[in-house]
C-alpha cells in the first residue's frame, strides 16, 4: 500500500447513509454497505488493474446496519472492495474474516475475475468450518469499479409491447451470437454483438418482439467445472445483481449495455432478463466467501435450525433470505436499477417459488410478490415466474399473482407427447390453446398469464425433441447422471442426425407442427433460440456447462422451412387477433369482448362426451368467433392423412404446417384435406383478411 500520507481521508459533513453502493456524486464518491452484525468495514481501494491494493480505510459511520463514508476526489474508474470485521462464530452464523476481500453486492461494473484458490475461502481447506483462514484472497477475487453512469438515452420512450402482442426469444449473449456468419468476429460473443444489425434483422423477420436473455449479471463458474475444464455457461450462479457479466463487454464498460439496449429498442424489440435472485455463487456452509458470506452471513441467507448449515431450496447450496427488510431492499433496488438506469423491459425469475417462500411455506401474497406489485416503477413491466423450486410444495403453476406472467410446463409436456401420438391428449390440447384455463382463469388472471413452449434452455431443443430417445449428457462428465428423463421425445426411427430423407422429412413436418401449436395459441408464445433453424445440441439435455459448439447456435445449418414457418405463423397470429386479454367462453353469444370457442370433431359436428373420453382420437379442431365476429378455425392433426368437414360459409386456408411454405391463401368450403402431422388454420372471409 502506498505511504500514509498518501490516503485520502472522508469528509463527514456529506456522507449518505440512504445510498448504498459505490455513488459517484460529482466531486466524490458516497460508499454504503449494509452489514447489521459486522463490528467494522474497511474500504479497499486498488489501482486501475485491481491488482495492487493502494489504500484501506474504516467506513467512519454507521447507523441502521450501513456502514458509510463519501470519499472526495474519487471517481468512476476506481477500483474497490470491502473487508468486513466482526465474530468467526459459525455456530451463530456468523463468518465474518477481513482476510476476505469482498465485493460489493451494489457494484455496477467489475475488474478483473475469480481464479479460484484456496483462499477465496474463509475456513482452512482440509479442516472442517470451524477454522480459519488467515490467507489474504484479494490477488484472487474480482473487484467492484465506482461506474461512469452518464448516457444519453436519446429521449427515448419507453417501450411497452402489451402481452397480447407479445413473443419471447429465449437467448444466450454468447449462443445466438459466435457462430453467427453475420456478426463480425471481434463483437461476437458480447453485447454488441448481440444487437448487430444481424442479429436484429433476423429477430424481426420472425416477429419477435421481446427478446428474454439468459443470465447476464455478473456470474462466477464454479470451481469443480473450471476444474474439469467447463464452465458456468449459462450463468445461473450470481455474483453480483447490479453488474454485467464482464465478458459480455468488449468494451469492459456498462454502456455497451446500454448502447445495445437502445438498439432493441429502436428496432421495437424489448430486452427482458433472466434474473437469480433465489441464491448466489458462494454455495453452501464449505463454499468460498466472496461478498454476502463476509458482509453478513446471518442476514442475507436463509440458515438452517442450526446456523452452521445453510437452507437450500434451490438445489445450489444456498438461498437468499429475501424476508430480511435490507436484502429485500437490495433485490427491489436491483430491479429498479435494470429498469430505470439500464432501460430493460422486465424479468423472468428463475426458481420464483423460493422468492415466495414464507414461515409458512410458498405464499402467493408474500412480502416479495406484495413489494413487486405495488412498486409504481417495477408493477408496470414484465414480471414472469418459474413457478417451481425444489422445496416441498415448490410447484405453482397457476399460483402466481397478477401481473406475474408464468412458464407453463403443462403446455410444454402435453404438446409434445399429443405430437409423438400419444393417446386420449385431446381434451389436454383443448386447454393448452385456450390458453390453460384450468391453471389461470381465476382471480381476475388474464388469458395472458400463460407462457407457452416446447423449449427451453434447460432440457432438449425442439430438434433434439424429434431426433433422440434418450439424453446424450457425456460432455458434461457426470457419466450420464445429470439432466431429467421425462423428455416426452421420439426419434422418429433414428436416434440423432440421420441419412434417411424420409425420418429428415418427418422430424421438419413435426417441427412445423409443433411451432404452429406454440404460435397459435392463446397466451404468450416463447420460442427457443435456435428452434427456428433446427438447432441440434447433440442430445444434451443439460448443457449448462458447455461453452462450445454443443451450446453456439449452428447457423450454417440452418432449416430456412422453420424460419420461413415462425415469420409465417407470427404474422398470422397477428393478422387473426388470436391472443386476447381474455379467456375464451364456450356457448353462441358475445358477452364482455370475450371469443366464443367450439370444439369441432373431424367429422364436422362438435365435440360430445363420447369423443372427449376416446383414447384414439388424435384430430381436433378449435373454432373460435372473435369479439368483431371474425371467425378463425385451427385444426390439429397429430395422425394420418384426413378429412376435416368445414363448418358451413365461404373459408380460406391461410395456414398448412405440413407445407412450405406454411402460409397459403385459398379459398375452401365443405371438406378439406388433413394432411398427416398437421396444424391447418383457416379464416371465414374470402379475401383471407381479418377486422380486428
Amino acid at each position: 500500500m502506498r505511504d500514509a500520507t498518501d490516503t485520502p481521508s472522508f469528509d463527514r459533513s456529506v456522507l449518505r447513509p440512504d445510498l448504498l453502493g459505490a455513488q459517484h456524486l460529482g466531486d466524490g464518491t458516497n460508499f454504503a454497505l449494509f452489514s447489521e452484525h459486522a463490528d467494522a468495514v474497511e474500504l479497499c481501494l486498488f489501482d486501475r488493474t485491481g491488482t495492487q491494493e493502494l489504500h484501506r480505510l474504516m467506513l467512519p459511520e454507521m447507523e441502521g446496519g450501513i456502514w458509510h463514508g463519501f470519499l472526495p476526489g474519487v471517481g468512476p474508474g476506481q477500483v474497490y472492495g470491502y473487508r468486513v470485521h466482526g465474530p468467526y462464530a459459525p455456530e451463530q452464523g456468523h463468518r465474518f474474516n477481513p482476510n476476505k476481500l469482498l465485493l460489493d453486492p451494489y457494484a455496477q461494473e467489475l475488474r478483473g475475475r475469480i481464479e479460484w484458490h484456496d483462499a477465496l475461502h474463509g475456513y482452512v481447506i482440509g479442516q472442517d468450518d470451524l477454522s480459519f483462514d488467515e490467507r489474504d484472497s484479494a490477488p484472487y477475487m474480482v473487484k467492484g469499479v465506482v461506474a461512469d453512469t452518464d448516457f444519453d438515452w436519446e429521449s427515448e420512450a419507453a417501450l411497452r409491447t402489451h402481452w397480447t402482442d407479445t413473443v419471447i426469444y429465449e437467448a444466450h449473449v454468447k449462443g445466438l451470437t459466435q457462430l453467427h456468419p453475420g456478426v463480425p468476429e471481434t463483437l461476437r460473443g458480447t453485447f454488441a454483438g448481440l444487437a448487430s444489425d444481424a442479429v436484429i434483422d433476423h429477430l424481426l423477420r420472425i416477429g419477435v418482439t421481446a427478446i428474454e436473455l439468459l443470465p447476464v449479471h455478473a456470474f462466477a463458474n464454479d470451481r469443480h467445472l473450471a476444474d474439469k475444464g467447463l464452465s458456468n455457461y449459462w450463468g445461473y450462479n450470481t455474483l453480483s445483481f447490479f453488474a454485467p457479466h464482464a465478458p459480455y463487454l468488449r468494451s469492459g464498460q456498462i454502456r455497451e449495455m446500454k448502447e445495445a439496449i437502445r438498439r432493441f429498442h429502436k428496432a421495437g424489440i424489448e430486452v427482458i432478463l433472466d434474473v437469480v435472485y433465489n441464491h448466489s455463487c458462494e454455495g453452501n456452509e464449505l463454499g468460498q466467501t466472496l461478498s454476502f458470506r463476509g458482509i453478513d452471513n446471518a442476514s442475507y441467507y436463509l440458515l438452517s435450525d442450526d446456523p452452521r448449515h445453510s437452507f437450500d431450496t434451490t438445489g445450489t447450496g444456498n438461498t437468499l433470505n429475501v424476508a430480511h427488510p435490507m436484502v429485500l431492499r437490495m433485490v427491489m433496488d436491483s430491479l429498479r436499477y435494470w429498469v430505470e438506469a439500464m432501460h430493460v423491459n422486465g424479468f423472468r425469475f428463475d426458481l420464483a417459488s423460493t422468492l415466495g417462500r414464507e414461515a409458512e411455506g410458498f405464499e402467493r401474497h408474500g412480502s416479495f410478490f406484495n413489494a413487486l406489485r405495488q412498486d409504481p416503477v417495477l408493477s408496470g413491466i414484465k414480471l414472469i415466474a418459474e413457478p417451481w423450486d425444489i422445496g416441498e410444495g415448490g410447484y405453482q403453476v397457476g399460483g402466481y399473482p397478477w401481473p406475474f406472467r408464468e412458464w407453463n410446463d403443462k403446455f410444454r409436456d402435453d404438446t409434445r407427447a399429443f405430437w409423438r401420438r400419444d393417446p386420449a391428449l385431446v381434451p389436454a390440447m383443448a386447454e393448452r390453446l385456450s390458453g390453460s384455463p384450468v391453471q389461470f382463469d381465476h382471480s381476475h388472471r388474464p388469458a395472458t398469464s400463460s407462457v407457452n413452449f416446447v423449449a427451453a434452455h434447460d432440457g432438449f431443443t425442439l430438434w433434439d425433441t424429434l431426433s433422440f430417445n434418450d439424453k446424450h449428457n457425456d460432455a458434461n462428465g457426470e457419466d450420464g447422471r445429470d439432466g431429467h428423463d421425462h423428455n416426452l421425445s421420439d426419434n422418429m426411427g433414428a436416434e440423432g442426425p440421420t441419412g434417411d430423407a424420409s425420418i429428415d422429412e418427418a422430424r421438419s413436418r413435426r417441427a412445423r407442427a409443433i411451432l404452429a401449436t406454440v404460435l397459435l395459441s392463446q397466451g404468450v408464445p416463447m420460442l427457443l433460440a435456435g428452434d427456428e433453424i433446427g438447432n441440434s445440441q447433440g442430445g444434451n439435455n443439460n448443457a449448462y456447462c458447455q461453452d462450445n459448439d454443443i451450446s453456439w447456435l449452428d447457423w450454417a445449418s440452418a432449416r430456412d422451412d422453420l424460419t420461413d414457418a415462425v415469420a409465417a405463423l407470427t404474422a398470422f397470429r397477428r393478422d387473426a387477433g388470436l391472443s386476447r386479454p381474455r379467456f375464451a367462453m364456450a356457448g353462441q353469444d358475445l358477452q364482455d369482448r370475450r371469443p366464443v370457442v367450439e370444439w369441432l370433431h373431424p367429422e364436422g359436428r362438435p365435440l360430445g362426451d363420447a369423443d372427449w373420453a376416446d383414447e384414439g382420437l388424435q384430430t381436433l379442431g378449435m373454432m373460435r368467433r372473435n369479439p368483431d365476429g371474425a371467425r378463425v378455425l385451427i385444426v390439429l392433426n397429430a395422425g394420418e392423412d384426413a378429412e376435416f368437414v368445414l363448418p358451413p360459409g365461404e373459408w380460406t386456408l391461410r395456414i398448412d404446417s405440413a407445407a412450405a411454405p406454411v402460409a397459403c391463401e385459398r379459398n375452401v368450403t365443405g371438406r378439406i384435406p388433413l394432411p398427416w402431422q398437421s396444424v391447418l388454420a383457416l379464416t371465414e372471409d374470402g379475401s383471407g383478411e381479418i377486422a380486428i
